[in-house]
């Protein structure tokens, strides 16, 4: 009976220590949050302020709600949110509309049985993740400009007598930022596809073929249901980030004559600050731009308990 109590006691101890290893393993991850997260939200005092730098936050005339009233208020900036709204909408739905692409392209991939063909396509098709949005419009610029290659190309086969505008007009503009959105990151979207897919029980697959199941069937009947509930978790993630379509692509791309549909709220938020120095009416804007997206982080939590019967936070 004791010896009994002192193994249990020794158990106890060791999975105690357990559970603070394991905790120490995430206290670095905790303080980076801490620090890049949520310690920034301090910055919120500014949408309270009329501040104009370089004059200290304490020096500053307190304003309480007027940069939130003057969203509404003002005709003018009303019109101007409105059509960033739009842009917004449209290129986040476009993203979610070709979310799938990532998984065609990963089930594709592992359809290759040439091993150096498939580890070359997933190579040269993951390295445009790891290229700065500068360096792409560098390429955008060096290929689609008016002096370009392509024009350059286009006019000495005769088929064109002046330079067709890629980069400096406002036609297609969304049509033309999802194409180097989706060049830049199907590849590297389709990585978590392809470790799901090396995650699936090959008795699946004999059951199949046992049955009868050509390929495309095994494909439809096995790969695609084991894939969608990690397609589902990132769709739900990318409906609660729908407001976030970053800044860094557009900014590059921007230019005088494509500004009405390439500035996404992200964007905007950046030339109010930075370009206009209206840093309060900027903070103010991005501060109801993160709370939207929490409350539509929860909608989607709610969603997914309510349909799945799991929550993704």
């Amino acid at each position: 009976m004791r010896r009994k109590a002192e193994k249990q006691l020794r158990n106890n101890n060791s999975a105690k220590r357990h559970s603070i290893n394991l905790w120490l393993l995430i206290v670095p991850f905790l303080i980076l949050s801490l620090l890049f997260s949520y310690l920034p939200l301090f910055g919120w005092l500014y949408a309270f302020y009329d501040y104009k730098p370089p004059i200290p936050l304490s020096e500053s005339e307190f304003v309480g709600l007027q940069w939130f009233e003057m969203m509404v208020q003002n005709p003018a900036q009303l019109r101007a949110i409105g059509q960033v709204l739009i842009n917004t909408f449209a290129m986040s739905g476009l993203n979610i509309l070709t979310s799938f692409l990532p998984l065609i392209f990963a089930i594709m991939l592992n359809e290759v049985r040439a091993k150096w063909f498939r580890n070359l396509v997933q190579t040269l098709t993951t390295l445009p993740n790891f290229i700065s949005w500068v360096l792409v419009y560098s390429v955008a610029f060096a290929m689609f400009s008016s002096t370009g290659m392509i024009n350059e190309l286009l006019e000495n086969l005769h088929l064109i007598t002046e330079p067709i505008k890629f980069l400096d007009s406002d036609d297609h503009t969304w049509l033309k930022m999802l194409l180097w959105n989706l060049w830049k990151g199907v590849g590297w979207g389709s990585i978590l596809y392809l470790a799901g897919i090396s995650g699936i029980d090959q008795e699946l697959y004999e059951a199949a073929q046992v049955d009868g199941a050509n390929r495309f069937q095994q494909i439809l009947h096995v790969t695609v249901p084991q894939l969608l509930p990690t397609y589902f978790v990132l769709l739900m993630l990318s409906v609660s980030n729908f407001l976030n379509n970053g800044m860094d692509q557009y900014y590059v791309f921007q230019n005088a004559f494509n500004t009405e549909h390439i500035q996404v709220l992200d964007l905007y938020v950046y030339n109010i600050g930075m370009g206009q120095n209206s840093l309060s009416l900027a903070t103010a804007i991005s501060m109801l731009k993160s709370l939207v997206s929490v409350g539509l982080l929860i909608l989607v939590n709610w969603l997914s308990k309510r349909t799945r019967g799991e929550s993704i936070v």
